[in-house]
């Protein structure tokens, strides 16, 4: 099965000020692709810290994909991060900066730097921005607006397919954990390949749990799903 590492990058996200829905979009797209998310991490707009991570988790894995910083602003440091981390120059891909400076004609050397990539580096067309991606060894790197991720990534989707795709089946029970766990564990044990999780809440109606079953085997996920199902119902009773 093929992996993948996602990294978003931003200091409002480890601050806290911005939800970091990128990375559980990502990994959410990944899984009918079939592609598993090994590592999601956020980290501030800090060059060491963009390259450190990237360069010990990328030959983990079979992708590595990359959110935010590729605006204007001081602190959108994605691009010269990659180059560093590559020890590659920034070059400016000259049929991307002329494109770039024929839509931004308002400002055009503004819109201009976004063309200067890692050498090597393949450019991604941004669907609904400015800012392009751009693809580096098995690096992809993204925007960290949502909606122009989300556009940029369904358009290069088919690149990361491998395999079959990660279904899943869940549902939620009026129980506690500690009462189904024996269940869940056992179906742990039957079926070692598939992954069997369980997540509670505790609201004004007392608690719940959702009970999780992810694999790319079919007829094993079937067959849990199927069996845990029966299980779960048999201890409600």
């Amino acid at each position: 099965m093929a992996t993948a590492a996602i990294l978003t990058i931003g200091n409002e996200l480890v601050s806290g000020d911005v939800p970091n829905t990128n990375g559980s979009w990502l990994a959410k797209r990944l899984a009918p692709l079939g592609v598993e998310t090994r590592l999601l991490v956020a980290v501030p707009d800090e060059i060491e810290a963009i390259a450190e991570l990237i360069r010990r988790e990328a030959p983990r894995v079979d992708f590595f994909i990359v959110t935010g910083g590729l605006g204007g602003t001081p602190d959108d440091l994605t691009r010269e991060a990659l180059a560093y981390t590559f020890d590659v120059p920034q070059e400016e891909v000259a049929e991307l900066a002329a494109d770039l400076r024929a839509r931004f004609a308002g400002d055009p050397e503004y819109a201009a730097r976004w063309a200067a990539l890692p050498r090597g580096a393949r450019p991604i067309a941004n669907p609904l921005g400015g800012a392009p991606g751009f693809a580096i060894e098995n690096v992809y790197v993204l925007p960290g607006l949502p909606s122009e991720m989300e556009a940029m990534f369904d358009s290069i989707a088919e690149e990361f397919r491998r395999g079959s795709p990660i279904g899943s089946w869940r549902r939620t029970y009026r129980t506690r954990e500690s009462v189904i766990a024996p269940a869940l564990s056992e179906a742990g044990k039957r079926w070692p390949g598939v992954l069997v999780g369980s997540y509670p809440t505790f609201g004004p109606d007392g608690p719940t749990v959702e009970v999780v079953v992810k694999s790319s085997d079919a007829d094993e996920l079937r067959e849990a799903s199927w069996w845990l199902e029966s299980a779960l119902e048999e201890r409600g009773r």
